[in-house]
């Protein structure tokens, strides 16, 4: 069985500021040294999460860089072993969640993962970008992890393991279902404040719970929701929403809110990542 590793860094142990899981190179409130601790405790997780799937079952792993852009993961931490492989760069036809649809996947697992935007205590919590107030899918509000959940379900592989803050563990595991083995490796306080495990201990737990949910990947239901879904993208600024109606099958629900309806995941996830870019209009003329 193949498995497919999503690694976010905004999740990892030891994270709580921007400062940290942003690259030096946009320049702005950044440190190019603690970037790269970052890096390396994102590489570490990933490593342990990679460990614990093939210990669970897994044939072959492909650990996927999911943050920002997407080459943040350091090679050579990652263990010499056969049939494990890495994604680098934001270029991706799924994104976060590239891999899935290869043939013979059966299970996808979330490493370094945070909750949705506006969530309360959670760390560094979003969707997407800074600027995406809500995502909601027939309804029900969501983060990275569902519309990465559901694109994966499209190619009928089931989130089986997540790691992250335990804000985020707790939206995850109550809109995927308690089949999602769930790692909490800090505990959040605030936006930018959280409470950590020792980053060996993070590691040891991300080890074992991968290798559970790998291990029981095959009792796993992929996620899904009602098709055609309703979905509705709400932003901080009413000049994002002028920007996405003008998109065709795009409509203006309020001052910042817009909304379409997609017939499967795949066409859900990228109208998503479309008006997501167009929404990056600059706000002072």
């Amino acid at each position: 069985m193949k498995v497919v590793i999503s690694v976010d860094m905004e999740g990892v142990c030891g994270i709580a500021s921007w400062v940290q899981v942003s690259p030096p190179e946009f320049g702005g409130l950044v440190n190019a040294g603690e970037y790269q601790t970052a890096r390396e405790r994102m590489t570490r997780e990933a490593v342990a999460a990679a460990e614990g799937a093939f210990a669970g079952g897994a044939t072959e792993v492909l650990i996927n860089d999911s943050h920002d852009t997407m080459r943040n993961l350091l090679p050579e931490l990652l263990p010499d072993l056969p049939g494990l492989r890495f994604t680098s760069g934001n270029d991706k036809p799924l994104s976060m969640v590239q891999g899935v649809q290869e043939p013979g996947t059966g299970a996808l697992l979330f490493v370094g993962y945070h909750a949705r935007a506006g969530s309360p205590r959670g760390p560094l919590a979003h969707t997407w970008n800074g600027f995406i107030r809500d995502v909601r899918i027939n309804g029900l509000s969501t983060g990275e992890y569902g519309l990465n959940a559901l694109l994966a379900g499209q190619y009928g592989v089931p989130v089986v393991f997540a790691a992250g803050d335990d804000i985020a563990i707790a939206e995850i595991q109550a809109e995927l279902g308690e089949q999602v083995v769930g790692v909490a490796v800090k505990e959040g306080l605030s936006t930018f404040a959280a409470v950590h495990l020792h980053p060996a201990e993070a590691q040891r737990r991300i080890r074992a719970g991968a290798e559970a949910g790998v291990r029981a990947a095959a009792q796993a239901t992929p996620y899904t929701t009602r098709w055609p879904a309703q979905v509705q993208l709400s932003f901080d600024h009413q000049a994002r929403a002028d920007q996405c109606e003008r998109v065709p099958g795009v409509m203006r629900v309020d001052a910042v809110t817009v909304a379409w309806q997609s017939p499967d995941a795949y066409h859900l996830f990228q109208t998503f990542r479309l008006l997501a870019k167009v929404a990056e209009v600059r706000l002072n003329g």
